[in-house]
């Protein structure tokens, strides 16, 4: 099935409603970190059902992530995770990857980093023993590349690697950008869920540091009493 019947189908299930919700939640408006993205209103739900039918070439997928839409962004970038998890050669996986890195300012949304991130390169990374590209995108003007750097890490994490999520945190402690804070608690808070001495050591040290966004979201899962221990270092 191609790339045009698979936008048509999109089309097809467009709600104006939930689409002015989505607009407002995905900060759409001008100045905003999604300004100019346009949505037609569709739950994630309903296009990895979609997506399913379609097996896209690089050039369709391509056209889906430069297109405006966001659920044809989306769209593209589920068919990419598939293509990635049903690669049978590291040759295949390695092109999915570089043809990601390629596109990755189209990446630009956070649901989509959050869809993408951890499943394409994430998983690359896995068995890889050089991970420079995670500190050049933790480095980039682009907010996405930088979100890119620190979701991928989760797939790290459910492996106990937890060393480049701890490094990338330091990294960007300073940043400014709420999505990014928000990220980098995240990811801290996974490696918590998993050994939360590791967690725990990063915090004695550097909670005093931290935006009180990413603090906030790191000691989540931590007891009333130690939150509020951390939370009154900061």
């Amino acid at each position: 099935m191609s790339r045009l019947a698979l936008e048509a189908e999109l089309k097809s299930l467009e709600n104006p409603a939930k689409r002015k919700v989505l607009q407002r939640f995905f900060k759409t408006g001008p100045g905003e970190y999604g300004e100019g993205d346009v949505f037609l209103g569709i739950a994630v739900p309903a296009q990895r059902a979609i997506c399913k039918k379609y097996d896209l070439d690089f050039l369709d997928i391509e056209k889906l992530l430069q297109n405006k839409i966001h659920e044809f962004r989306l769209c593209g970038l589920l068919i990419l995770v598939g293509k990635f998890e049903k690669a049978k050669t590291e040759e295949e996986r390695e092109r999915i990857v570089k043809f990601y890195l390629k596109n990755a300012k189209r990446v630009n949304n956070w649901d989509l980093v959050d869809l993408s991130a951890h499943k394409i390169l994430g998983e690359y990374l896995v068995g890889k023993k050089n991970r420079e590209i995670l500190d050049e995108l933790s480095e980039s003007d682009n907010l996405w590349e930088r979100r890119i750097a620190v979701v991928c890490t989760y797939a790290l994490i459910k492996e106990r690697q937890f060393a480049h999520t701890l490094r990338l945190a330091r990294t960007l402690i300073d940043d400014e950008h709420d999505l990014i804070q928000k990220a980098v608690g995240w990811m801290l808070r996974e490696v918590g869920k998993r050994d939360e001495r590791v967690l725990r050591q990063f915090l004695d040290k550097w909670s005093s540091k931290m935006p009180r966004t990413m603090l906030r979201y790191s000691i989540e899962k931590f007891d009333k009493k130690t939150r509020d221990f951390y939370l009154g270092r900061n």
